[in-house]
């Protein structure tokens, strides 16, 4: 049986956001200047989107709704390389239940998972098996959240991973298993890379399957590979045309991320960049902007963003961009037991027959009919289902 015992250097979190923030944040959103109206669709965050947006959350939000939900689980910290690493740590009744680390994206935060906890930790109270039950470890990545900001170079996912794997060995757990999306799958791969004795296998809802011959033709603009299946074509189609028009935010993260002080200093500027994180994400939002939220509420996506304007995270947390120097969809040579789950509305859809190439010892693969890019945020129950499943057969 796995336990987690008390270990020196773990320490409880607490945090405290003062009226004085909340009113500056208002006055600030009602002070916004804005731009005159997009003349076409496909140029960006629509400002009828923005207006409602900024009306709601200078005007009903509750930031301290969301505050004392999310100050009532169990928040530490500990330092790692020099950096503190916050965390969430729920520990299931069951004892013999598996201890899962997740890790969010950007511009996501532990805010992504809190739907998650309850059908992972107490999954008979969800219509699941007790047997299926996990401990959860849900931490911050470096410059994101409540982790401390690096001060030196060199916080990519590699070193992400170590120290992942070091806050995993530190909480006592000698078994684990781990997920990830975007960034997190990110850490995720690069976990399995490392092999750390008690590393059983990994889930990813994003996952790094692009073989080599395709991700060549993407990178020099020729056809696809002749022989591709209609599956494997339309993955290539969707590549193509995401790496041509839907990757300008990243590529100025990755180039300057520092250059970006407007989303530092404008909560309305913040929102905005992180709305256009890709078509499918931005739908939904605007969708629950509009009055019919769909997997997202109004109330979700401002939790998110007044967490990362409260800790001043939009810049430090853009420097993962331009630390990684990984290409984020192809394959690693990941060599454990990986499960991966297809969300429809991902940045790409990833065909069983590149996964199987990605992963020789995959162990789940399952295309759902519904959610996107924010898996667990906006499809909590499904993803909870594919975590089960991927993992049942490890325990």
């Amino acid at each position: 049986m796995t336990t987690a015992q008390s270990t020196e250097g773990v320490r409880p979190f607490t945090f405290d956001v003062s009226d004085e923030q909340l009113a500056d944040l208002r006055r600030r959103i009602t002070a916004t200047k804005w731009p005159d109206r997009e003349i076409d669709r496909s140029q960006g965050v629509r400002l009828e989107t923005m207006q409602a947006l900024a009306g709601y959350w200078a005007g009903e939000y509750d930031w301290r709704r969301f505050e004392q939900r999310f100050a009532a689980l169990p928040h530490f910290v500990t330092t790692i390389d020099g950096v503190d690493i916050h965390f969430i740590h729920v520990r299931s009744a069951h004892e013999d239940a598996l201890p899962l680390v997740v890790t969010h994206g950007w511009p996501g935060s532990t805010v992504e998972q809190l739907k998650i906890i309850g059908p992972l930790t107490a999954p008979a109270e969800h219509g699941a098996s007790a047997t299926d039950a996990f401990h959860l470890v849900i931490p911050s990545l470096p410059g994101h959240g409540f982790s401390g900001k690096p001060t030196e170079t060199g916080w990519d996912p590699v070193r992400i991973a170590w120290a992942w794997v070091e806050l995993m060995n530190r909480l006592g757990y000698t078994r684990f298993v781990a997920q990830g999306g975007d960034w997190g799958n990110a850490v995720t791969e690069q976990m399995a890379l490392l092999k750390p004795p008690g590393l059983l296998g990994i889930h990813t809802n994003m996952p790094a399957t692009v073989p080599p011959e395709v991700s060549r033709a993407i990178a020099a603009g020729d056809p696809a590979p002749s022989g591709l299946s209609a599956e494997e074509q339309t993955a290539f189609d969707v590549l193509v045309h995401f790496f041509a028009t839907g990757v300008g935010y990243a590529n100025e993260m990755a180039n300057r991320p520092q250059t970006l002080y407007g989303i530092a200093d404008s909560p309305i500027g913040l929102a905005a960049w992180m709305l256009d994180h890709d078509v499918a994400s931005y739908e939904l939002i605007a969708r629950a902007f509009a009055g019919n939220p769909d997997g997202l509420s109004r109330d979700d996506v401002l939790d998110n963003v007044t967490h990362y304007w409260l800790t001043n995270t939009a810049i430090s947390s853009a420097r993962l961009y331009w630390e990684s120097k990984l290409a984020f969809f192809d394959a690693k040579g990941v060599e454990i037991p990986v499960g991966v789950t297809v969300f429809p509305d991902e940045l790409y859809p990833a065909p069983q027959s590149w996964a199987e190439r990605a992963y020789p010892k995959l162990i789940h693969y399952n295309k759902v009919p519904e959610g996107g890019h924010f898996a667990a945020w906006e499809q909590p129950s499904t993803f909870s289902e594919e975590i089960r499943a991927t993992f049942r057969s490890l325990r």
